[in-house]
């Protein structure tokens, strides 16, 4: 393709006195200036109550919000873990959009008033590469925090109460970052690191995965030993509180770990070694599970989650006398989440002032979380009620559980939850952590979702969504106009979306937009039967339920017919292009780093997901078929591209390709190519200016209204003449 077909976004800056706005476009460095306005502000209780009668009237779309995109790139900071060192001090991992991404390990202030202190030195990032989408990048223990690190992706150790203490690599350099570690543990024992190992030296798209030990002593960097292998893929590698056992989790292709999963433990010899490893779940053919989150308690029993018998993630212990599984506590509901990333910590071990042994743990169930203290001699379930209505990690200290969560209200936070003696009651709840500390500002503005569920084209099944209306305190539309729609297919596919504050959903409501968050078939959170619609069927039933769910808030009198609009990352990027090619409901769309040729992603992707597709879409047939790629002909509406050029999960190729074939067709299209960039945008600039673009492209090509923000569009093909 001609590079005068596309923007490529290399350097993007703004200044506070012009607003101009930099970056490289048909190869050369063109800059735009956008006029300074007077920013709309948030509105005080009393002037909320002084203007409820005395809304402006103006066209849903062109509301004017103080959710701005610089608010909103500005609060999208992501939380990679939480730990808590012996001292019970709380540390966590933020990703800073502000600093192009870079990931800092962050201990909680001393006292009352002080600002957090950054651990991680700035020439550093604490980020591993594992299977892409990482996870489990650090580990602390006593006073000393093992962490890889983003740029060569070694394992360094470093001291967290020394002042400016400087990180120390511990594994070899390889001359690149071609080997990568997750998911590490401690070992006293043998003073050692164990820890998953990616290895990509031979080969980028089929890796070498094993459990390896990495040695301690100070100065004498040797290379891993390799305590398990064989198998495609490992994690949660856990020892026993002796250091004589250790558990862990792996799988096989053509499986996902959600599909089909082992649990295994193997005895630590007298030299370190693992040996007698007997595989105690997903080996019998007879049983479909996915184990995962195995763990021993202090007192030396194994416990682990998985989906046997009723189709949920439950949690399970293995009684290493009987060589028997045992469930604690059955219930429909999910007690863990797919694996995508290493380090999931949905449970954790307390101990009451009697002594007993108890869990703290979350569940999913009809699109909300819980939090609780199970006793598994009893096997009774003590509910905390607590403000959030969506929580992921946990870590424990004392009377202390650290909860990762959210709400309709509250974005992504770390709240810590004081229990009382007895560990089954709340004392105090308070939000040590957000990604958005300044965000309620803005609540008079905020569109809370509401959960849907609607019937698909497969009489007796549903789906699930959150619709959120527009909502600007304001502003008002005129009662006979239908606000425009935007449609999200979220990502995975085997993923699920959820209903908690995201300000960039907000960004769209509060201008006069409706917006839905679908969770189609095959998404997480509804068991196992649920999840597995999709199985030999992508590409048609998470089209068909998106369609179904925008015709259900049609019906409904939830939005305008002609201004459907529908948006999507990743796999959620496919469905986006597949509903725009195979049906005729969406008037526009937006595909943020999607795929458009099932094939070519097959052959390119990481080996993670390489086998994926196998069971998503099934033989050759099938994947010519569900591939936009090779039905142009049959695209009708505009749409706008997004990609990362260093995304190794869904390669530029894929947006290159889709855009040269809609470009010559004559369609309204647009590609913008971010420097820099993997599977998903980490940078501030790139963060506001991929919303703004969405926004401005679709008030432009199918709004009827012209948006309030300052926003330059960037050349859209087949539309603007020059």
């Amino acid at each position: 393709m001609a590079i005068s077909t596309l923007t490529r976004l290399s350097t993007f800056a703004t200044s506070p006195l012009s607003s101009a706005l930099f970056f490289r476009h048909f190869g050369k460095t063109t800059i735009f200036t956008v006029a300074t306005k007077k920013k709309c502000q948030p509105l005080s209780s009393k002037t909320m109550s002084s203007l409820q009668d005395t809304k402006i009237t103006a066209p849903f779309g062109s509301w004017k919000s103080p959710i701005t995109a610089d608010v909103v790139s500005g609060s999208s900071k992501r939380l990679g873990g939480t730990a808590v060192d012996p001292q019970g001090n709380l540390f966590w991992l933020e990703s800073r959009p502000s600093e192009s991404g870079r990931v800092v390990l962050v201990k909680e202030a001393s006292k009352a008033g002080d600002e957090p202190i950054d651990i991680t030195p700035p020439e550093f990032a604490v980020r591993t590469l594992a299977q892409e989408y990482g996870g489990g990048a650090f580990r602390i223990s006593g006073d000393t925090v093992i962490f890889s690190h983003y740029k060569d992706q070694r394992l360094y150790k470093q001291s967290i109460t020394s002042k400016d203490s400087c990180p120390v690599p511990i594994t070899p350099d390889y001359g690149g970052p071609v080997i990568s570690y997750a998911d590490g543990i401690f070992d006293s024992r043998f003073n050692r690191y164990i820890t998953v190992m990616e290895d990509r030296r031979v080969s980028s798209i089929n890796s070498t995965t094993t459990i390896t030990a990495v040695p301690l002593d100070d100065g004498n960097i040797q290379e891993p030993k390799v305590l398990v292998s064989g198998n495609d893929f490992y994690a949660f590698p856990r020892l026993d509180p002796k250091g004589e056992r250790m558990a862990w989790i792996e799988w096989s292709h053509p499986n996902m770990p959600w599909d089909k999963s082992e649990l295994w433990v193997g005895y630590i010899s007298e030299t370190g070694d693992v040996y007698n490893c007997v595989c105690l779940a997903g080996y019998d053919s007879n049983i479909v599970e996915s184990p995962t989150e195995p763990k021993w308690s202090p007192t030396g029993e194994l416990f682990f989650i998985t989906d046997r018998k009723n189709g949920f993630w439950n949690l399970h212990k293995w009684d290493e006398a009987k060589n028997e599984v045992l469930p604690l506590y059955p219930l429909n509901a999910e007690f863990a989440r797919p694996l995508w990333v290493f380090g999931m910590n949905s449970y954790e071990f307390i101990k009451s002032e009697a002594g007993k042994t108890l869990i703290a743990c979350t569940y999913r169930q009809n699109g909300r979380s819980y939090l609780g203290i199970l006793d598994d001699v009893q096997g009774s379930f003590s509910l905390l009620d607590v403000a959030f209505t969506d929580i992921e990690n946990i870590t424990s200290w004392n009377n202390y559980l650290y909860v990762e969560g959210a709400s309709a209200v509250q974005p992504s936070s770390v709240a810590k939850v004081t229990l009382d003696g007895h560990k089954l009651n709340l004392v105090d709840f308070k939000i040590v952590w957000s990604s958005s500390s300044d965000c309620l500002k803005y609540e008079s503005y905020f569109s809370r979702p509401e959960l849907i569920e609607f019937p698909t084209e497969v009489p007796g099944q549903n789906a699930y969504a959150y619709y959120y209306p527009p909502t600007n305190p304001l502003y008002q539309a005129s009662q006979e106009e239908k606000p425009p729609l935007l449609l999200k297919s979220h990502g995975g596919p085997t993923a699920e979306t959820r209903g908690i504050l995201n300000l960039s959903i907000q960004y769209w409501t509060s201008r006069g937009w409706a917006f839905v968050d679908v969770n189609y078939g095959g998404s997480t959170g509804y068991g196992r039967e649920f999840r597995e619609r999709l199985l030999g069927r992508w590409g048609i039933v998470d089209v068909d339920d998106c369609c179904s769910c925008a015709r259900f808030l049609l019906e409904n009198g939830k939005a305008d017919k002609e201004r459907l609009c529908i948006t999507g990352g990743s796999a959620g990027g496919y469905t986006t292009l597949a509903a725009l090619a195979f049906r005729d409901t969406f008037k526009a769309g937006a595909s943020l780093y999607g795929v458009a040729d099932l094939s070519l992603l097959r052959a390119e992707t990481h080996k993670f997901e390489s086998r994926y597709l196998d069971k998503l879409v099934g033989d050759e047939k099938a994947y010519f078929e569900r591939s936009p790629i090779n039905f142009v002909d049959k695209f009708s509406c505009p749409i706008i591209l997004f990609q990362g050029l260093e995304d190794k999960v869904v390669p530029p190729d894929q947006a290159r390709k889709i855009y040269k074939a809609l470009k010559e067709k004559g369609l309204p299209v647009a590609l913008v190519e971010y420097e820099g960039e993997q599977h998903g945008f980490r940078k501030a600039e790139n963060i506001k200016f991929t919303i703004e673009q969405q926004m401005v492209f679709f008030a432009r090509l199918i709004g009827g209204f012209g948006v309030a923000d300052p926003i330059t569009p960037i050349k859209i093909d087949n539309f603007d003449k020059h």
